[in-house]
């Protein structure tokens, strides 16, 4: 006869075994090691969400961890809401699942009464307003490039912990915004805080500052906060700021329940302040710590994979690199099936390329490859329109990534108003999908989209992407048997509006390559590799080029099966033919086997090689 608790005792061993089910021996080492300092080095492709988010799910099965007491962070609410989608799945609903400024603000508004008194200071949510105002007080001329570089450089110091008056002497030799020189800058730096203090108001690195100073000076407070979260979990580790990793040691306040995930070779956000040290220094700051390294790629084709390989295999440290800096790179072990070759195209200009780029784009997507799973990756965001303007003849849908927050866009929140407003007046009988339409052709959304780009295309884009949304709603509730209604519709943008949870389209991406990190595509083409764009012009040291090798690395990780580089003699049709292919190519195409062309037609002004 079972008891009670042996049936009990059966139904958890059940359950611990699903989730370490289907994971690699690397995988399941980190789901499996609850305590203590763990690192995971984890290589582009190999599941590090995976095995992260199995780890919470079966400490908590085993009864290792309570799931209010953990702390999941990362670095964008998208992340965060798949890492918190996937442990519901897993059944370990209930984790704190936030980016660093998302658990700091949610603290700081809970203990700003009791630890200073008084309402929590307004929000800054940008600086241009506060920036173009200290520079006119300056008697500065400023343009709305100058300003979003000033805001940069700001930020960089406040991340950095600099206030005003620590600035000029950590930036000697630092290349200033506008070549101000570094006196105006911190002039400007002081009268921005000013401006903020004057009108009672923080910005978001006020936030973190705010919450380490007040868990590092109210010991009531820090007590709490370490007692509510006792296990911790940091995503995207080769990212953190010094002022972040000083707001995790604040959490932890001397203890070591923290396992960190990162890849140093991804770090592509120094200038925002972001640096690999703390990854690479985990091991020496806490000697006791498992460190387990995730090299199986799962996303990526051989091909793809031997690509990325051979771009840091030909990393050499130069003279003037910051020591440490150059750790061994993961090489990552490819766990698909062969794919086809990487292709190589040299076109005469910029609008060739653009053109021959749409052209391959209508192969792949008449090859059965879904728009949405193409990519269009480059360096700067002013390479875009040429894409815009070759797609839109070649009657292709785009999408444009890494612009103005989709839920901020003016569109956008006349379309959830009018939306949430029929909501309410809906009849259940009424078809949502028809209604949606109905309701956002008045704000200028039509079944076909416009040739054109710029506003006219962003704006159907917005409207376009929560035609889709709604489409896929009502095609999931058919499928589950369930009634889809228009408030349901509504609902749901108002959950997607609190987690900045964007809805996309089916249209081919268009994306710098920052903006890429952390998404991935069946096609990925990495236009504009020519010096001066890739590495980009302004990267002088071997800090700064070893960057750029990183971001044209996490740009062909992107990549599942078709990878395409390109890159251009000249910069417009007629011009002189100056332009040389980027320096990282030469180790990508290096081969033992002859070059064939990998299209089935050379696209106008392209020279094809494989």
């Amino acid at each position: 006869m079972v008891t009670g608790s042996e049936a009990a005792t059966d139904v958890e061993s059940t359950l611990e075994e699903r989730i370490l089910a289907g994971l690699d021996p690397e995988q399941r080492e980190v789901a499996t090691t609850l305590r203590g300092p763990v690192c995971v080095l984890a290589g582009a492709g190999t599941g590090k969400t995976r095995a992260i988010t199995h780890r919470i799910a079966y400490g908590i099965a085993t009864g290792v961890y309570t799931p209010q007491k953990v702390l999941a962070l990362t670095f964008t609410a998208r992340a965060a809401n798949e890492m918190r989608n996937r442990l519901r799945g897993l059944g370990a609903a209930g984790v704190q699942t936030r980016t660093f400024h998302a658990a700091a603000l949610r603290q700081l508004q809970y203990f700003w009464p009791q630890a200073v008194g008084g309402p929590l200071p307004g929000l800054v949510e940008h600086k241009a307003r506060l920036i173009t105002e200290a520079a006119q007080n300056m008697r500065l001329s400023t343009d709305r490039a100058a300003v979003r570089d000033l805001a940069a450089e700001i930020e960089w110091a406040k991340v950095s912990m600099l206030t005003p008056d620590t600035y000029p002497a950590r930036v000697a030799g630092r290349e200033m915004p506008l070549n101000y020189d570094v006196r105006t800058v911190q002039r400007l730096y002081q009268s921005y805080e000013e401006l903020k203090t004057d009108r009672h108001l923080i910005d978001f690195e006020d936030v973190l500052l705010l919450t380490v100073a007040v868990l590092e000076e109210d010991e009531r407070v820090a007590a709490t906060v370490r007692e509510q979260y006792r296990h911790f979990v940091v995503d995207e580790y080769q990212d953190v700021s010094p002022l972040q990793q000083r707001l995790l040691d604040a959490w932890l306040g001397g203890r070591d329940d923290v396992c960190v995930v990162g890849d140093a070779s991804q770090t592509i956000y120094s200038f925002t302040g972001a640096t690999s040290r703390h990854l690479l220094d985990f091991p020496a700051r806490h000697p006791q710590a498992r460190v387990i390294e995730l090299v199986r790629d799962y996303r990526s084709t051989p091909q793809v994979v031997e690509t990325a390989n051979r771009l840091l295999a030909a990393r050499r440290p130069a003279p003037g690199s910051t020591p440490g800096a150059w750790a061994t790179p993961l090489r990552l072990v490819a766990q698909r099936p062969d794919g086809p070759s990487p292709s190589w195209n040299e076109y005469a200009d910029d609008e060739a390329e653009a053109a021959g780029t749409a052209a391959r784009i209508r192969d792949l997507i008449d090859d059965g490859v879904p728009a949405a799973e193409i990519a269009v990756l480059f360096r700067t965001n002013g390479q875009s329109q040429a894409f815009e303007t070759a797609l839109a003849e070649a009657g292709i849908g785009f999408q444009l990534r890494g612009t103005e927050r989709f839920f901020n866009r003016p569109e956008v929140k006349q379309a959830v108003v009018q939306l949430r407003t029929a909501a309410r007046a809906a009849e259940a009988t009424d078809e949502p999908t028809r209604l949606v339409r109905d309701i956002l052709s008045s704000l200028g959304y039509s079944d076909r989209a416009p040739r054109s780009t710029g506003a006219v295309r962003e704006r159907w884009e917005s409207l376009a992407a929560l035609v889709s949304l709604a489409d896929r709603m009502a095609a999931e509730a058919g499928a589950r048997e369930e009634r889809f209604v228009l408030p349901d519709f509504a609902a749901e943008l108002e959950r997607r509006m609190a987690q900045q949870d964007a809805p996309v389209m089916n249209g081919v991406t268009l994306a710098s390559l920052h903006s890429a990190k952390g998404l991935e595509w069946d096609a990925v083409f990495l236009a504009g590799l020519s010096e001066g764009l890739m590495p980009i012009g302004f990267a002088e040291t071997a800090d700064e080029v070893d960057e750029e090798r990183r971001l044209l690395y996490v740009g062909i990780t992107r990549a599942r099966e078709h990878l395409v580089l390109s890159w251009t003699l000249s910069r417009t049709p007629g011009g002189r033919p100056t332009r040389k292919p980027s320096r990282f190519l030469d180790a990508l195409r290096e081969t033992d086997g002859p070059r064939t062309p990998q299209r089935r037609s050379r696209p106008r002004g392209a020279r094809a090689h494989s």
